[in-house]
């Protein structure tokens, strides 16, 4: 049941942080308006192909879904995509400056 909430809770948090309603989100993904509002509140829980649709939706891969350290998915993978291609002088200087934020 654990894992039943972390996914309902998961799912609010990363539709919040995209500000999309659960009415025009489970409306996106092709269903009824409160397709959302039964998962989020524990009514239902969705298949797994409906679960890699709302990752998908939601910009995240499962992995980053499933991952509570990550608290912005879709940011950190927008800053990993940019980083893939800078040369090693950018990316250690990228990660001095992360490091300086953090503190």
């Amino acid at each position: 049941m654990e894992q039943e909430k972390f996914i309902r809770e998961r799912i609010t948090s990363l539709r919040l942080k995209k500000n999309i309603s659960e009415y025009r989100m489970s409306l996106d993904l092709g269903h009824s308006n409160s397709y959302i509002r039964n998962i989020t509140s524990g009514k239902a829980l969705p298949s797994m192909g409906e679960f890699l649709y709302i990752c998908e939706y939601l910009g995240v891969t499962p992995l980053e879904f499933f991952d509570a350290d990550i608290k912005n998915p879709s940011l950190a993978n927008k800053l990993y995509s940019i980083s893939k291609n800078m040369s090693d002088d950018d990316l250690t200087a990228l990660i001095d400056m992360a490091e300086r934020i953090k503190k």
